[in-house]
């Protein structure tokens, strides 16, 4: 098993499950490993990505961990299978990993949903919006590496080709003008444009209403093979967050379900998009 320097998130994802298997069947790493005929430090290496893992071998741990979830198994091999090398791929070593991770979860999510409360949702954003948020930035970036990060948000829009994508944002990111006037009714209209796409929903939680507690939920929601392999990724103080334990998944499908609840509806929202748009 070759030792990989920087595993992706998505292949940590693979060996966070796996350990979690093992854990549930009450083996130590040790008898993992005999099971596979490796040494402890390699069962080490696969449940911490720093190794993969065959499909073989991983039917043969999920039978002796006694995971009777036939469809979970399935879900794991096929991520096992998947070594393709999307776009992203080639902005290694030009932009910091975190941005290759989250447009690979985009690109294998089977649905994504976003609230945002001070920034249009980055699927959503023109060049000009994206642009000035990375300007905006300290300390501040070089040109090319703007540049490159520009690119690389408009190409993570890829994900919208046919993934459901339900977009929920406050009015407060509606009306903060981010970029110039111009850029900034532009970027609503877009908004408006890429919501009439049949796979695209856009809920906009207005101003007026009441009781509204929830502006620290911004979050994007991307769905798996299976709702155990769904992931929530958050932005906090040391970088991005990625979350896949089964209660703090539960709790943030709650906390989204509130934000729908407290949101407009899609034709409302577009008329609120429509009338701020116009007022720039």
């Amino acid at each position: 098993m070759a030792k990989r320097i920087e595993p992706t998130a998505r292949q940590l994802r693979l060996a966070v499950e796996l350990r979690r298997l093992r854990d549930a069947a009450g083996l130590t790493s040790r008898e993992a490993a005999v099971l596979l005929g490796v040494n402890a430090p390699q069962i080490s290496q696969i449940e911490s990505g720093l190794a993969g893992v065959s499909e073989k071998r991983l039917r043969i741990l999920a039978a002796n961990y006694s995971c009777s979830d036939g469809e979970l198994i399935e879900a794991l091999v096929a991520m096992t299978k998947d070594r393709a090398r999307g776009w992203w791929e080639e902005y290694r070593e030009l932009l910091p990993a975190p941005f290759l991770d989250l447009a690979e979860l985009e690109h294998h999510a089977t649905f994504l949903r976003e609230a945002q409360f001070l920034y249009i949702p980055g699927l959503l954003q023109t060049a000009d919006y994206a642009r000035a948020v990375y300007a905006y930035r300290t300390p501040e970036l070089p040109q090319t590496e703007l540049e490159l990060r520009v690119q690389h948000r408009l190409r993570r829009k890829a994900a919208l080709d046919g993934t459901p994508f339900d977009a929920i944002i406050h009015e407060a990111a509606l009306r903060i003008m981010v970029g110039d006037r111009a850029a900034s009714r532009a970027q609503l209209n877009e908004v408006l444009d890429v919501s009439e796409a049949e796979n695209v929903t856009v809920r906009v939680i207005p101003f007026a209403e009441e009781g509204f507690a929830g502006a620290a939920s911004a979050m994007l929601y991307a769905g798996g093979t299976l709702s155990k392999l769904d992931t929530v990724v958050r932005d906090g103080p040391n970088g991005a967050a990625y979350i896949d334990s089964d209660r703090q998944l539960a709790a943030l499908r709650t906390l989204l379900r509130k934000l729908e609840a407290a949101s407009l509806n899609p034709g409302k929202s577009r008329d609120l998009i429509n009338r701020v748009a116009k007022e720039l």
